[in-house]
């Protein structure tokens, strides 16, 4: 459909379609740390469990779009190809969100969030791995690799809950107001908060529309990539990823500035470990093996991405104070990384 659409109308349709992700993202966050807060989940698990597979809807309808037109290339694109861009959001979030406050990770004080970015490096291994295994390994539409990825991260989830309750570690310097309230910024009357089932359809509301508008958001960035005759690999590993991480961006900052830093780095963790489990998705619906199909390019991206979630796992343990041009020096790290993998992307691509 958007593909026969001229210039003006694409571009309308994908700032119309980032505005409402924006926004929707702002009620996600909020709705988010409400229920997480009621359910018992903290801020870590619930960034995994509910806002992480919120925010990657509109990848989960590509997946199934894709994998149902037999075009297995697109899916593996659109699941593999953004988690790097997903993961330079925290840069994002260390810039704009903390400022000159503090480097992200050293007020995202928790052994929870490394253990998430370990689950992130445990599930694209696994994808790795699943790549190599012949496409004829597959019995009633599952395969080895899918049923592994998806194991680990239900194992993951599981073990990430158990850590909410405690660890055997000793904190001996804990972050100062690592997730503060919200402060107020005038005096107020005192609101009544909303109830768990208002809270829940908020959360439900600002879903679809992320849903809805990321789907708009992709295509359209798509569509216009096409018409302007950019390099479809580039592209998408760059504008077309960081159009399709607003989500992110916007739940993201939006838990920052309600000192929810736990939850802004939980999304984006969540989000990585979650996307290679569409995998299943992609081979039931297709009925084949979809992570054989992977290209050159779209394991590239993969390690990319597990370099750069080693070098926040380092940040999340060691939670560096310094700061250079407003970020951590993770962040730096990981803004140099993806860079220059940027320029190995271009000369693969050739």
């Amino acid at each position: 459909m958007f593909a026969h659409l001229s210039i003006p109308l694409l571009l309308l349709a994908f700032a119309a379609a980032g505005a409402a992700v924006w926004v929707a993202g702002i009620y996600l966050a909020n709705a988010t740390s409400v229920l997480a807060k009621r359910f018992g989940l903290g801020q870590a698990l619930g960034g995994l469990l509910l806002l992480a597979v919120v925010t990657n809807l509109p990848e989960l309808a590509i997946t199934v779009s894709a994998a149902l037109s037999q075009h297995l290339e697109l899916a593996i694109g659109n699941i593999l190809g953004g988690i790097a861009m997903q993961t330079l959001v925290l840069v994002v979030l260390d810039v704009f969100g903390l400022g000159k406050k503090a480097a992200l990770t050293y007020r995202a004080a928790s052994l929870a969030l490394a253990l998430e970015g370990v689950l992130v490096l445990a599930v694209l291994a696994a994808v790795l791995v699943g790549s190599q295994l012949p496409a004829a390994v597959i019995v009633a539409r599952t395969t080895p690799a899918g049923l592994l990825i998806l194991g680990l991260w239900v194992v993951g989830l599981w073990l990430i809950g158990k850590a909410q309750k405690g660890l055997p570690w000793q904190a001996h310097d804990a972050a100062p107001a690592g997730s503060p309230a919200p402060q107020p910024a005038a005096p107020a009357q005192p609101t009544q908060p909303a109830s768990t089932g208002r809270t829940g359809l908020v959360f439900l509301a600002s879903a679809v529309v992320t849903l809805v508008a990321g789907v708009v958001l992709e295509r359209s960035g798509d569509a216009l990539a096409t018409h302007w005759g950019l390099s479809g690999l580039l592209f998408g590993a760059t504008v077309l990823a960081a159009a399709t991480s607003l989500p992110e961006v916007s739940t993201g900052l939006a838990s920052m500035k309600a000192g929810a830093y736990e939850l802004a780095v939980s999304d984006i963790f969540g989000g990585n470990a979650f996307l290679p489990v569409l995998f299943v998705v992609a081979s039931a619906l297709s009925g084949q093996a979809a992570l054989p199909h992977a290209g050159k390019a779209d394991l590239y991206l993969t390690g990319l991405g597990m370099l750069l979630t080693c070098v926040y796992v380092y940040g999340l343990v060691f939670r560096p104070q310094r700061q250079v041009a407003r970020m951590g020096l993770d962040s730096l790290a990981v803004l140099a990384l993806y860079a220059l993998g940027m320029l190995g992307l271009l000369a693969i691509s050739h």
